[in-house]
């Protein structure tokens, strides 16, 4: 039992790495736009993020934390949620470092779909037993909310463009134009925080009620604190990186096409938020990044008519990235959790 606490504490502190690491990477999800398109400064942009992000973390991130807890396998314990954020982190600190915008949602994912092979391999579960159809419901929002990001984006861009066309920029309405690019901003923090904090965290869901005799709404929001708290040192200590990439070596972004952008994306997360956990009680860990990506580069292809507007050779670069992440999480929570258990001689 004290060998279990220990590792829960360590538990703990892997969670702020895993929460820094989402901050670090995914911060450029909402605050691209609004600084591509010279809205706002970085440092403003990122510091309403963090607040925004934190609100939409208390608000609603146990909907996805609970998928993540309990939905890929039922009774995750502290080794294996150790090994899952382990792994997960450890992926997305190292894109982050080469300014990549990574799907933390696939890199956490991966990592409790390596912890569960490796309770398979180790007979502590059947391999029936894993949540398979949870798994295929994530990994085909992986692949719809993209394609419904850059949609959404063309679409917002051109009725933006239809409406504007006939009208003259004078300084009132580019302040206008301003402000509802702050607001989209707000809207999509807050969507990321209800959807990305349990990137983080949702693998301590059932551990921390149990330890601590705690009741599981008590513990979503104690949860929600830590994973916001690690989020906002993130986005604030390594950031920058990833907003470069996203902002300025996609496509060249103005105030009309950042709205349309911003608000595709955040309404896409937050759609993949909530709708499924109505549906099925589980909100999908969508890919923030997926998203936000998929939407700068709809505007991109609406506002240029056609792929010539888009850095495909910087998009290519992202993609493989992403079809890495799945493989490499899921060897390193395999990895991670035999070397846990094989030392501390757990089983």
């Amino acid at each position: 039992m004290e060998t279990s606490i220990i590792i829960l504490i360590v538990a703990y502190l892997a969670s702020l790495f895993m929460a820094w690491n989402i901050g670090a990477n995914d911060a450029s999800n909402p605050t691209d736009t609004a600084v591509g398109s010279g809205a706002l400064s970085l440092n403003k942009a990122i510091l309403i993020f963090s607040l925004f992000a934190g609100v939409g973390a208390v608000a609603q991130g146990w909907m996805v934390m609970k998928t993540l807890g309990k939905g890929i396998v039922s009774s995750i314990e502290v080794a294996g949620a150790l090994s899952a954020v382990l792994a997960g982190g450890l992926w997305v600190l190292i894109a982050t470092l080469k300014g990549m915008p990574v799907s933390t949602s696939q890199s956490i994912t991966g990592g409790v779909l390596g912890v569960a092979l490796s309770y398979v391999a180790l007979g502590l579960v059947r391999l029936d037993e894993v949540g398979w159809s949870v798994v295929v419901k994530i990994i085909l929002s992986w692949i719809t909310s993209p394609a419904a990001s850059i949609v959404l984006a063309a679409l917002l861009y051109m009725l933006l463009e239809k409406i504007l066309r006939h009208t003259t920029m004078d300084p009132r309405k580019v302040k206008m134009l301003r402000a509802l690019l702050i607001a989209s901003l707000i809207f999509s923090a807050y969507s990321f925080g209800a959807n990305d904090v349990g990137n983080a965290t949702g693998v301590y869901l059932t551990i921390t009620s149990k330890y601590f005799g705690i009741p599981d709404q008590s513990t979503r929001v104690f949860l929600a604190i830590i994973g916001s708290i690690g989020i906002a040192l993130g986005a604030f200590t390594l950031g920058k990186r990833v907003v470069a990439t996203v902002a300025y070596r996609i496509t060249r972004l103005d105030l009309v096409s950042g709205i349309a952008a911003e608000y595709a994306n955040a309404l896409t997360v937050w759609l993949f938020t909530t709708v499924p956990y109505i549906l099925f009680g589980y909100g999908m860990p969508v890919s923030t990044t997926h998203s936000s990506v998929s939407s700068v580069i709809g505007v991109g292809i609406a506002r240029y008519r056609g792929f010539k507007g888009i850095n495909w050779k910087t998009v290519i670069y992202i993609i493989m990235s992403w079809l890495l992440t799945l493989p490499i999480t899921i060897t390193l929570g395999f990895v991670v959790h035999h070397i846990i258990v094989y030392t501390l001689n757990i089983y």
